[in-house]
């Protein structure tokens, strides 16, 4: 795993009807190089799960899933050894995840679910965390106490370079 690269990066991306939108370039080459397709072509696989906290998404490669997998497992045994029980959302919620398929553009189809839940629409805001990328609708982002402000105003100034009305 010590080839894996860290996501870092920023963007938006628009979302059709459809779904289709496009993984920002500076995220989209790491996860590239994170989840290459077995047949040598450009693309691979992104997997799109809610976030363990907020509403939004979180965007990763596979060789991410094992790592995923402990650090919820750790969480679970915290609050066992804390209540006495365990917490089965917390495996429940990273488990409930979708392995897409992406091309050389970046783009895949982001599952209509997925978007309700993260109450994505016509834009989306891909932020890489070095672990995976989050995928927040901008408003969402905005309305959400504990965001950091630089990410806050990140996503109204590219929103705004674009058109895009809050």
């Amino acid at each position: 795993m010590g080839d894996r690269q860290e996501y870092q990066g920023k963007g938006l991306g628009l979302v059709d009807d459809k779904g289709r939108v496009a993984i920002p370039s500076a995220l989209r080459t790491t996860l590239a190089k994170n989840a290459p397709r077995d047949d040598g072509k450009d693309g691979g696989t992104v997997i799109i799960a809610p976030h363990p906290t907020y509403r939004c998404l979180i965007a990763y490669d596979p060789g991410f899933i094992e790592t995923l997998k402990r650090e919820c497992e750790v969480r679970d045994e915290a609050h066992v050894a804390a209540t006495g029980a365990s917490d089965y959302n917390i495996l429940a919620r990273a488990g409930a995840a979708e392995l897409l398929p992406f091309d050389g553009s970046g783009r895949f189809i982001m599952p209509a679910f997925e978007r309700r839940y993260a109450r994505i629409e016509e834009v989306a805001f891909f932020h890489g965390t070095f672990k995976w990328i989050t995928i927040w609708s901008p408003r969402v982002m905005i309305e959400t106490d504990g965001i950091d402000p630089f990410l806050k105003e990140a996503v109204e100034f590219q929103c705004a370079e674009k058109g895009i009305v809050l």
